[in-house]
């Protein structure tokens, strides 16, 4: 059964990608380390890229630092929106927005299939660039290639 995203319906393995990654903004609101957890990859090298943080590559790293953001006495509520999955083969990109504590961040979610099931590898989030109107976007040049 597909679901509606915007103009498009979704095909059953984007949905059930895009369940994966409710499923992991789920954990985190819940401060679920147990499930969230369980939503990362065992076997494909992971990393991680929090708000402002170096890299983190690696089980140990990522986890540690769920660990420290979860076990926090302020940790920050958090919500998912304007989700879109692409499906490649084995692997699948999820591109959504976040709202955490009234900032807006834009987040890229990869996952991998691992023991048939969808497994997270690798999530990147970063404030979002705002414009105060249309026109100062930048514009694609007329002819030529582009850069």
């Amino acid at each position: 059964m597909s679901e509606p995203e915007g103009d498009k319906f979704l095909s059953p393995v984007e949905a059930e990608v895009l369940a994966v990654n409710e499923a992991f903004y789920r954990a985190f609101a819940e401060r679920d380390l147990g499930a969230l957890d369980a939503l990362w990859a065992r076997r494909a090298a992971i990393a991680c890229v929090h708000p402002g943080w170096e890299p983190l590559r690696g089980r140990g790293e990522v986890m540690a630092s769920w660990r420290a953001i979860l076990g926090g006495t302020s940790v920050p509520k958090i919500a998912c929106s304007s989700a879109t999955a692409s499906v490649l083969g084995d692997t699948a990109l999820v591109l959504c927005m976040e709202a955490i504590e009234g900032e807006e961040l834009i987040a890229t979610n990869v996952f991998t299939r691992e023991d048939d099931a969808w497994k997270l590898v690798h999530h990147h989030a970063g404030p979002v660039a705002r414009r105060t109107s249309r026109e100062s976007m930048p514009r694609r040049p007329k002819r030529g290639p582009l850069n």
